[in-house]
């Protein structure tokens, strides 16, 4: 019988690679900074698997310019740029409650939030960025006071994604009746993809009718999560992507372990079960979905 400290250990190891799909997709979104291991490391178990391409996703400053950094530098890597909706009132009000991998920092007010959305509008004008985000509400983490920054931010981040052609990456958290309503109001760009989806079939179908892309990660083989898989079953297969939000949301049965993007196939196997398909069928349209959502 292994030991408590084996068991410990066991939970947080890398899962081992699953079988390779027999064809190639992408992982939509991804964060390889918050990942153990080399990005070199990361891309080639990818490889291994059958998931060829990843979307690098910044959040701050940093990690905008990083991903910006390393798509320039790995072909199959493409970058997104974005203050994540947890950052914007962090940045206003030095919110402790903000999300930051730095931490708290100084306030800054609304003259600091200017200066980070100018410099994501920068960098979301490189060949290598292909889109903007994630950006979009979050409620879960932070409150009313917080909602003024997290709007202005998002509307920001419509008008740099409009303005430079990019896809437009969504973080939706407890918040789909206002992100639904600002993107209308604003007007949503001609690639839109809700990151992470966590609204339901009835939502999905809005979704649908709008032309919006929508990402599913490992989180929809979780036992509580009927409503993602009643969605996958009925959003378009043309607007289906898939995703892992590594090291983040690891797919069933190694949740709770290090996700990383070759951990794809996972889930890929779990939606097309869902929708009752061919993995190959679901994996061919998963490719093309995701090369046309952000134009590469």
């Amino acid at each position: 019988m292994p030991s408590n400290s084996s068991a410990a250990s066991d939970k947080n190891a890398a899962p081992p690679l699953p079988e390779p799909l027999r064809v190639p997709v992408a992982d939509s979104h991804t964060h390889l900074d918050m990942q153990s291991g080399t990005v070199e490391e990361a891309l080639a178990k990818a490889a291994a698997v059958g998931v060829t391409t990843v979307v690098q996703v910044g959040c701050d400053l940093k990690g905008s310019r990083w991903a910006a950094e390393t798509a320039a530098a790995f072909e199959s890597v493409h970058a997104t740029v974005a203050l994540h909706p947890n950052e914007a009132p962090r940045i206003v009000h030095g919110d402790p409650d903000g999300w930051s991998r730095q931490g708290a920092r100084q306030a800054g007010g609304a003259q600091a939030l200017d200066e980070a959305l100018a410099e994501i509008d920068r960098l979301a004008a490189l060949p290598q960025v292909k889109g903007v985000g994630e950006t979009g509400l979050d409620y879960f983490r932070t409150g009313p006071e917080g909602k003024e920054a997290q709007e202005r931010s998002f509307r920001a981040h419509i008008e740099i994604a409009k303005r430079h052609g990019k896809a437009l990456v969504i973080h939706d958290r407890d918040a789909h009746e206002d992100v639904l309503r600002v993107l209308k109001e604003e007007g949503a760009p001609e690639r839109t993809v809700f990151h992470c989806y966590s609204g339901d079939a009835e939502m999905a179908e809005v979704c649908a009718r709008e032309g919006y892309f929508m990402s599913f990660a490992g989180n929809v083989t979780f036992k509580n999560a009927q409503n993602l898989r009643d969605a996958v079953a009925v959003a378009p297969l043309d607007l289906l992507l898939v995703e892992t939000d590594a090291p983040f949301l690891t797919p069933v049965p190694y949740r709770g372990r290090p996700n990383a993007p070759y951990l794809i196939p996972v889930t890929v196997r779990a939606m097309a079960a869902v929708r009752g398909i061919d993995e190959d069928a679901l994996a061919t349209a998963l490719a093309v979905n995701t090369a046309r959502a952000f134009g590469y």
